[in-house]
């Protein structure tokens, strides 16, 4: 999963980069609004998670700009208050779904999943493509009934891949879910988690689509 993180505070911002990052997702960090108002306008990210008292423009008004400007992307925000009718206008203002701070980054990792779960219309976290088998939660893989060990970055691209079954994933946009605004490794690093998921999974589960990309095959 690749998340955008809209938060001012240095310490809360840099935990849950590395404690989201540790689970695998890709996280790109954003300290003010008024950045934060146009992330998306060369960016896609399958989730936010958005602090509401930010320098520039606040939360509200980047939810609001998002919303009028046809981002669709799944919002949570993270929010100072405790009163319900604060919460019910931030979720009838387009958030979808909110936690009070402190929040453990477990709690929020597990609220992200289910946002984008949710929004792919998948009621669990298992994702099925022919033999293979995916568990998002637990970062498990299986090939009929025997697991695969995958590393984290062949984990990402897997997931996206069978997230589109049936359809070709761009290299960009894997590129991006593995790397976000960092630089990858090596201009081939691709080529070689997709080497290795062949690998593992047998060399015809995933196809290469010229001049665009990777496809998984049931």
């Amino acid at each position: 999963m690749r998340v955008l993180l809209i938060e001012d505070d240095e310490v809360l911002g840099e935990g849950l980069r590395a404690g989201l990052g540790l689970d695998g997702h890709t996280v790109d960090w954003l300290a003010d609004g008024d950045s934060a108002r146009h992330a998306f306008d060369a960016d896609h990210f399958d989730a936010v998670v958005l602090d509401l008292a930010l320098p520039g423009a606040d939360g509200a008004d980047v939810l609001a700009h998002w919303r009028a400007t046809q981002v669709d992307a799944p919002v949570l925000v993270l929010t100072a208050y405790q009163a319900s009718r604060d919460c019910v206008a931030l979720l009838d203002a387009g958030a979808d779904d909110y936690v009070t701070k402190p929040a453990e980054t477990g709690e929020i990792e597990a609220r992200l999943r289910a946002l984008v779960r949710r929004g792919g219309g998948r009621a669990h976290e298992r994702l099925v493509c022919g033999p293979v088998q995916l568990d998002a939660a637990h970062h498990a893989v299986w090939l009929g009934e025997r697991p695969v060990a995958v590393s984290a970055f062949e984990f990402v691209v897997l997931q996206a891949l069978i997230e589109r079954a049936g359809h070709p994933v761009t290299r960009e946009h894997l590129e991006a879910l593995l790397y976000g605004w960092s630089d990858g490794p090596e201009s081939n690093s691709l080529e070689v988690l997709i080497h290795r998921l062949r690998s593992k999974l047998g060399a015809q589960r995933i196809a290469t689509v010229r001049n665009v990309g990777y496809r998984i095959v049931a």
